[in-house]
């Protein structure tokens, strides 16, 4: 399917952007006016973009119903500071709740039914049910339209951080997952990170990685090996050779079992690699797909 953007009114290209984009972390920001207005809003427009300096940008995007700002945009250029604050599971519909378009005097804290707790570098209250606050300045506002829907960011530099001592693991940093973070999709949706849903890849380190154009024929053009089993075949710096101590009794008994059919014997023998790789075994898949070089 081809979606044209240039045919699409502005409501059809949130609703493809959204569903593809997705999920966003978000930005449950907090600012105040000059006149000591508090707001509280969450923006689903947000990211981290720089460690040094420690730069997030958040987007405050125009109204596509009357083409006016948001309560936010407008409190941050009256004062350049902000805090944001993370949402996870525990606080999600009172976020979604502060959400609504209220007027600019009402205290979006207040409806919510979150607490205020006064920061420590800038004024905006932090929100006292996030586990983390990031107390920020704003170092720049970029308008990039001045039509409705279109986006206003804000680059804030963070100041520093308060962290729950119950979301800190014993290695003294956050532990991801006792976070329970939530995200963004289109529509109504949105996701939740915990345990269940979590998984870690072992990223490639300063030595490059081999790729996929180089693995062995038999193993690049396997119609077993999916393209994630493939990635974790290719990260590695050189091709293992086979280890003459290693042992399988399943390994034993494919060769075994399938030793005059060749062809269905690499088939099993993928099957099996492709199970270790699915529990991360990327070794012990190695030795098993160099077999068959052994073995044809």
């Amino acid at each position: 399917m081809f979606i044209d953007f240039k045919n699409l009114a502005t409501p059809e290209k949130m609703q493809w952007l959204q569903a593809a984009i997705s999920p966003r972390p978000i930005c449950f920001a907090s600012t105040i006016s000059k006149a000591g207005e508090v707001n509280l809003s969450p923006f689903s427009f947000f990211n981290l973009f720089s460690y040094n300096p420690p730069i997030v940008i958040f987007s405050c995007t125009r109204r596509m119903r009357n083409n006016t700002t948001k309560d936010t945009f407008d409190n941050i250029l009256e004062l350049p500071e902000c805090v944001i604050n993370i949402v996870d599971y525990e606080m999600v519909q009172q976020t979604s709740l502060s959400s609504c378009e209220y007027a600019k005097e009402v205290d979006e804290f207040v409806k919510a039914g979150f607490t205020k707790t006064a920061a420590t570098l800038v004024k905006p209250p932090m929100v006292k049910e996030s586990n983390i606050q990031m107390e920020c300045k704003v170092i720049e506002t970029k308008s990039l339209g001045e039509v409705g829907g279109s986006g206003q960011l804000v680059i804030a530099e963070v100041l520093c951080m308060h962290v729950n001592d119950a979301v800190i693991g014993k290695d003294g940093s956050i532990d991801q997952q006792q976070l329970h973070l939530v995200a963004r999709m289109g529509g109504d949706w949105y996701c939740r990170v915990d345990a269940s849903n979590m998984f870690q890849i072992d990223k490639p380190n300063t030595a490059l990685a081999i790729g996929i154009d180089q693995l062995p024929i038999g193993i690049r053009n396997s119609t077993i090996l999916t393209g994630n089993h493939l990635g974790q075949l290719a990260n590695v710096q050189t091709i293992p050779e086979i280890d003459p101590v290693f042992e399988d009794e399943r390994l034993k008994n494919i060769i075994q079992y399938f030793s005059i059919t060749p062809l269905e014997m690499e088939l099993e023998l993928h099957k099996y690699a492709a199970e270790l790789l699915n529990q991360k075994r990327v070794s012990d898949a190695w030795q098993i797909l160099l077999s068959i070089e052994s073995e044809l």
